[in-house]
């Protein structure tokens, strides 16, 4: 299926791995120009090589923190007017809530609600005048179902949803969409991380924790990050101009509700 969108310029945050890079990937097959990010360099340049060999698409690395000014400033700077705008960054580690100071909980927010809301920003206006642009918004499944122990990942990702569902209906006469996928259980280097967190906490192994996830998933298997970067570049296409605000779940029935 021609997604519509070669020759489109698409940046794409936190993509050196995980399923950032998944993203990045998809859009790439896609024809668009990618700008891939991580906060190290060497890991950085090494995505966009392999996505560079593998697509043919040009592709540029930017190290940064998207969370900082001067990230940000560095990632505009390699891409001023992107038409595609995929936002994501590490979430807070998990930690009981009672043990969440002030400053982590700011951090949290500001790392997972305030940061892409300034990229939107930075990114809107030329959206606007172009008459196109596809924004997704990589949050969480807890969103709708909050974690324990993700307390502050969870809260912050929810508020920047209930920031921008007003946002995207405001800028959908010209073309411009925000959506958001929300992740179950995919295999990355943070639900590995998750997994070996809990199992020390629990006194057993990851393998445990793992098998004990795979138990709740309707579809019996953890997500495969391609599963994930395909459905990002679908919105990101020219036939999803008539879907905005929405949230997508991707979790493999997980969620238990008839509606979301």
């Amino acid at each position: 299926m021609d997604l519509g969108i070669a020759g489109r310029k698409a940046l794409v945050c936190a993509s050196s791995k995980g399923l950032g890079r998944a993203c990045a990937e998809k859009l790439a097959e896609a024809g668009c120009e990618v700008v891939v990010n991580g906060r190290g360099r060497d890991s950085a340049e090494a995505t966009a090589a392999d996505i560079r060999n593998a697509t043919g698409a040009k592709v540029t690395a930017v190290a940064a923190d998207v969370a900082s000014p001067e990230g940000q400033a560095a990632l505009f700077a390699a891409c001023p007017q992107p038409d595609i705008l995929v936002t994501n960054n590490l979430g807070p580690p998990p930690r009981p809530y009672g043990e969440v100071n002030r400053q982590q909980m700011l951090e949290g927010v500001t790392g997972s609600m305030v940061a892409p809301i300034e990229l939107i920003q930075k990114a809107l206006e030329h959206m606007v005048v172009n008459k196109f642009g596809r924004i997704v918004n990589i949050t969480s499944g807890g969103v709708l179902m909050p974690q324990t122990n993700l307390e502050v990942s969870c809260a912050a990702r929810a508020g920047l949803t209930a920031f921008l569902t007003t946002v995207a209906r405001s800028v959908a006469p010209h073309n411009v969409t925000i959506n958001f996928l929300l992740p179950g259980a995919f295999d990355t280097d943070r639900l590995k991380s998750l997994f070996e967190t809990n199992a020390r906490r629990h006194n057993t192994t990851p393998e445990a924790m793992r098998a004990q996830r795979v138990e709740t998933i309707p579809a019996k298997r953890i997500g495969r990050p391609e599963e994930f970067g395909a459905a990002c570049a679908f919105l990101c296409s020219a036939h999803a101009g008539f879907i905005t605000g929405h949230n997508l779940l991707i979790d493999g029935g997980a969620f238990p509700a008839a509606f979301a």
